[in-house]
């Protein structure tokens, strides 16, 4: 969040005598401190206007395709470092899914060149989502396929599901509410870190 915090101090306190962005000298009626720093009001205008363009500039030209491979990329990474946890150590530790959710939200972000906007929390949270779902699936699947083996059947659960349906039956296996709570924490960080910067300019 950028924040300009207006507050009226005395001329002769430290670093706020002079404007720190033309060095005029500060009158009682032409101070407006922001942070550690005074500014006269024509300078703190102008730094206000351009913090606005800039934060706007974030939400221009964003080229959403890149976006979107760099959310698929990292949602991807997340399922497998899941998913790779869980073949390891024969544990399914949900916690470790939330990974997915920043990885596609920093996926989308660096993709598309830095930008933000809200389109980007889109792709983030509709990717981050689906990709929770495919890495819920691939534990489920691991543990489902050690059982068959441990009993000496002769078929596996496949990878990709050879239907929807397929796809449904293996997911609903253990998925409680910690599931739910695991996924909602992955579109939640998905949908927060595309998000354009907050400006509080208050004069």
């Amino acid at each position: 969040m950028v924040t300009f915090q207006t507050a009226m101090s005395d001329a002769t306190s430290p670093g706020t005598a002079t404007c720190a962005r033309c060095d005029t000298t500060l009158t009682e009626g032409d101070r407006v401190v922001a942070g550690d720093r005074a500014f006269c009001r024509s300078c703190y205008d102008t730094l206000s206007h351009e913090v606005r363009q800039a934060v706007a500039r974030m939400s221009e030209d964003i080229n959403y395709p890149m976006a979107a491979l760099g959310a698929v990329l990292g949602g991807a990474a997340g399922a497998l470092a899941w998913w790779g946890f869980t073949v390891l150590t024969e544990i399914s530790f949900g916690l470790v899914a939330v990974v997915i959710g920043f990885l596609a939200g920093h996926g989308a972000v660096r993709f598309a060149g830095g930008k933000r906007g809200t389109g980007l929390q889109a792709i983030a949270v509709t990717v981050g989502a689906l990709s929770f779902l495919v890495a819920a699936y691939l534990v489920n699947m691991t543990f489902i396929n050690q059982t068959l083996q441990q009993r000496g059947e002769g078929w596996r659960i496949p990878f990709p599901p050879h239907s929807v349906e397929m796809f449904s039956r293996v997911l609903a296996v253990n998925f409680g509410m910690m599931k739910l709570v695991f996924l909602a924490i992955v579109v939640y960080e998905a949908w927060l870190i595309p998000r354009p910067p907050k400006l509080d300019l208050a004069a």
